[in-house]
């Protein structure tokens, strides 16, 4: 696990038993305290802000390529800037725009979570865009899963954002996470009132729980304590409705079964879901004994691509030959989030700065263009970018000239002037729309390459 503590000042370990470090390999932002009343965690004391200007400002982490990992990033505003203006700002995983964080309350902890296969051994996490206030952040975790968990067809091409992970007939209004849950994620309490959210509840939803095992021994391996409660239906059916974040748009979604109260032999249970707007979905008959061969045993059907609505209204309803009502322990909704290639420029950029890495300019983390491109950068408008401008001037550049610059084949502007660059001019062909070359007051030295005169565009 890796928790960061943003803005905090030390290590420390929490009442559950997760590590936090503070988030000082970071060189951007300022960090400050807040006070909330009713706050007593140390990780939700401190933020780390940052200007709200035209840059994005990345936390940069160490993953195994080819492993799935959950990533939380959680905003309490806290009036830290003591300004009483709710900031609003993006926040994106490398090049792909993951959310937009809206604070609409200084004393609520905004939470936004993605599911992702790591392909590269880093990810870098960006904040950018505010609209207003300044952008901040308070904690960044990230939890490795293991095996199949969470495996989609899909997983190249889309990340999954969690926009609901509901745990039924919860005895209290705390969330279930670890150590309840070996991977941490949190599964919300069904007795926490929100807004637009787990409404129009149907007469007759009865609660219940069971202090014995459970076996979860399942793809998603849901935690014993969550499915250890449940609501049933005790007229037949359970309704309702909530609002799913991220969405209209195409989703996974899973709803978790355990027959927990004991049937006698002549007791059935069965149900179907229904989902207004998709009668295909709603044929098949769930009968949870059956179907997880045992009473106390997980069974998780669900939908690995599925349209769901802003608002989703759902019911469970009991089919006219059984005689109890449905039963359901817990659901999670994820939406799916396209990943961007980024741009074309990416490992080229990576190499350039990983030469650099003592310097401030080439902390930047990221992709060179996405969501917004770095300070020293400009690139094209495609929607795979290219570099078309590099401004170093005055950088404390030393050595040679970087080979990497003569492969930015979209490069038109090369600004390098003012520092203590050492060596010949390299063959710049590779980059036939060069326009503008700085390369004055350095230590450079050998004959100008005649090649520069084969650049068609160069006028300066």
């Amino acid at each position: 696990f890796i928790s960061f503590d943003c803005g905090g000042q030390s290590n420390f370990t929490d009442n559950l038993g997760l590590e936090w470090t503070p988030d000082n390999q970071i060189i951007y932002g300022i960090t400050t305290n807040i006070s909330v009343t009713n706050e007593t965690r140390q990780q939700y004391q401190t933020v780390r802000y940052f200007p709200a200007d035209n840059r994005k400002y990345c936390y940069t982490l160490n993953v195994k390529s080819r492993t799935r990992y959950l990533i939380r990033a959680t905003f309490l505003y806290g009036n830290f800037d003591n300004n009483n203006v709710y900031p609003k700002f993006d926040i994106s995983m490398g090049p792909t725009r993951w959310a937009t964080i809206v604070i609409s309350d200084a004393n609520i902890i905004e939470s936004q979570e993605l599911i992702f296969l790591a392909s590269e051994p880093t990810v870098s996490v960006c904040l950018s865009n505010a609209t207003t206030g300044q952008p901040f952040i308070s904690t960044l975790e990230l939890r490795p899963f293991n095996g199949s968990i969470y495996l989609t067809p899909f997983e190249n091409q889309f990340y999954l954002g969690v926009s609901a992970r509901i745990n039924f007939g919860a005895e209290n209004e705390d969330p279930i996470r670890y150590p309840d849950d070996p991977f941490d994620r949190i599964w919300e309490s069904d007795l926490v009132k929100k807004a637009n959210y787990l409404v129009d509840v149907a007469a007759g939803t009865d609660r219940i729980s069971t202090k014995l095992p459970i076996d979860t021994r399942k793809d998603e391996q849901p935690p014993e304590k969550v499915m250890q409660t449940a609501v049933v239906g005790r007229n037949g059916m359970l309704t309702y409705r909530m609002n799913l974040d991220g969405f209209p748009g195409y989703g996974w979604a899973y709803t978790y079964f355990a027959e927990i109260e004991d049937l006698d032999p002549d007791e059935t249970r069965k149900f179907r879901l229904v989902l207004p707007g998709a009668p295909e979905l709603t044929k098949a008959v769930v009968n949870i004994q059956e179907n997880a061969q045992g009473t106390h045993r997980l069974y998780e059907p669900g939908f690995e691509n599925i349209s769901l609505p802003f608002v989703l209204s759902f019911k469970f309803g009991k089919t006219y030959d059984s005689t109890e009502g449905p039963l359901v322990n817990a659901i999670e909704i994820s939406r799916y989030l396209q990943i961007s290639d980024g741009s074309i420029d990416g490992a080229v950029a990576a190499s350039l700065v990983s030469g650099y890495k003592s310097l401030d300019w080439a902390q930047e983390g990221g992709d060179p263009c996405l969501p917004v491109a770095w300070s020293w950068v400009e690139c094209n408008l495609d929607s795979e970018p290219k570099i078309i401008s590099v401004k170093l001037s005055g950088k404390n550049l030393t050595g040679s000239i970087p080979s990497d610059l003569t492969k930015l084949t979209g490069l038109e502007q090369l600004w390098l002037d003012g520092n203590a660059l050492t060596g010949p001019i390299p063959d710049f062909t590779g980059c036939p729309n060069l326009k503008i070359i700085h390369l004055e007051n350095n230590q450079l030295s050998g004959d100008l390459p005649s090649s520069l005169a084969d650049l068609p565009n160069l006028s300066q």
